[in-house]
C-alpha cells in the first residue's frame, strides 16, 4: 500500500453506542455523586454550626437568668432595717400561733426550724430581720400571725372591715390562719402588739396602699391573702421603728422577690430589656405598684416577655396563699 494510500490521522476505534451511553451516563452520576456528598457535608456542617449557636445562645440565656436572679434573691439575702423585738412571745401569748402546730407544720414541710427562729417565736431577738430564700418560708407565715393580730387601723377601719366584723373570718388572710391557739376570727386585730403613732400609721398608709402582690389585684391594707397579711405585719414593725416610706419601699420589693421569685424575675426582665435598668437600681415604688405587681398588672408583663421570647423560669417559693 503506497504511502499517499495511508490515512492522515489514526483514529480511536469508537465504541458500540450501547457502551458509550453507559459510559456517559457512568460519568453524569459520578458528577451528581460529589455535587450530593459536597452539599450534603456542607448542609449537616450547617446544621452542626445551628446547634453550636444555639448551645451558645441557651448558656448566655442561662447565664444572664442567674445573674438576674441573683439580683432579685441575694444568696447572702436582704437586711430590713428593723429588728424582731419581742413581737414571737408576745403572739405567742396572744394564742396567734400554737407553738407545737407550728415546729410541726416545717418539720412536715422538711424545713424544721432553726435554734435562732425557735428563739425568735420564744424568746424574742435584737437581731435585724433578713430574708433569704432559706427563710423566706418561715418569714411569711411569722408575719402573716403578726399581722393578723396585731391590732391596727388597717384591719379594724379598712376595706377588710367593707362587709362587717361578721364576714372577717371569710378571708384568705382570715380563715385560712389554722395554726393559731385560738380561731382565726378572734385572733383578728385583737392584741396592741405595737400601737404606732399617728405618723409612723400615717407612713405605713403611705405604703400598705402603694404595694401590691401577684396574687390579686388588692394593695397591702387589704390584706384578704397571707402575703398582704404578712407585708402589713412586717411594714407595721418597720413602722414603729421609724423606718422611712424609701425603705419600706425597698424592704416590699425584695419581701416579694423571695416570696414571687417567678414573677418578680420576670418584672426585672421586663425593667432590664424595656428600661436598661437592673433590678437591684429599679425604683422600688415602680416595682411593687399595680401596674407591674398586681395580678393584672404582672399578666401584662407576663404576656410582652412571652411575645418577645423573654421568659425566663425560677425557683419555687411561697406562692400559695394557706398554711403549708
Amino acid at each position: 500500500m503506497s504511502l499517499e494510500s495511508q490515512p492522515s490521522e489514526i483514529k480511536q476505534p469508537s465504541l458500540p453506542r450501547p457502551r458509550r451511553a453507559i459510559a456517559i451516563t457512568l460519568k453524569v452520576l459520578l458528577i451528581l455523586a460529589i455535587a450530593v456528598a459536597g452539599f450534603g457535608s456542607g448542609f449537616l456542617v450547617g446544621k452542626q454550626a445551628d446547634r453550636v449557636s444555639a448551645s451558645i445562645a441557651e448558656k448566655k440565656s442561662q447565664n444572664e437568668a442567674a445573674a438576674m436572679l441573683h439580683q432579685i434573691n441575694p444568696p447572702e439575702g436582704y437586711t430590713i432595717p428593723a429588728k424582731f423585738g419581742d413581737i414571737g412571745p408576745q403572739m405567742l401569748a396572744a394564742g396567734a400561733i400554737d407553738l407545737d402546730q407550728f415546729v410541726q407544720l416545717y418539720e412536715q414541710a422538711g424545713q424544721p426550724l432553726t435554734d435562732e427562729q425557735m428563739a425568735i417565736l420564744t424568746k424574742g431577738s435584737d437581731s435585724k430581720v433578713v430574708i433569704s430564700q432559706e427563710n423566706a418560708y418561715f418569714l411569711l407565715n411569722f408575719f402573716w400571725a403578726f399581722g393578723l393580730v396585731n391590732q391596727n387601723p388597717v384591719l379594724t377601719e379598712g376595706p377588710m372591715m367593707a362587709r362587717g366584723k361578721e364576714q372577717v373570718g371569710g378571708f384568705a388572710s382570715t380563715g385560712g390562719w389554722t395554726i393559731g391557739a385560738k380561731p382565726s376570727t378572734e385572733l383578728y386585730a385583737s392584741t396592741p402588739i405595737i400601737p404606732l403613732t399617728q405618723e409612723q400609721q400615717a407612713r405605713l398608709m403611705e405604703v400598705a396602699t402603694a404595694v401590691y402582690r401577684p396574687c390579686c389585684n388588692n394593695p397591702t391594707h387589704f390584706p384578704d391573702c397571707n402575703h398582704g397579711m404578712a407585708m402589713l405585719g412586717l411594714l407595721e414593725l418597720m413602722a414603729s421603728q421609724n423606718a422611712t416610706a424609701d425603705e419600706m419601699f425597698a424592704a416590699a420589693k425584695y419581701i416579694n422577690a423571695f416570696w414571687y421569685p417567678q414573677q418578680m424575675l420576670e418584672v426585672a426582665t421586663l425593667f432590664k430589656t424595656a428600661q436598661k435598668v437592673d433590678f437591684a437600681q429599679a425604683d422600688a415604688r415602680q416595682v411593687v405598684g399595680a401596674k407591674y405587681s398586681s395580678a393584672s398588672g404582672f399578666q401584662a408583663v407576663h404576656q410582652w416577655l412571652g411575645d418577645n421570647g423573654l421568659l425566663k423560669q425560677a425557683p419555687s417559693s411561697g406562692g400559695s396563699c394557706g398554711v403549708r
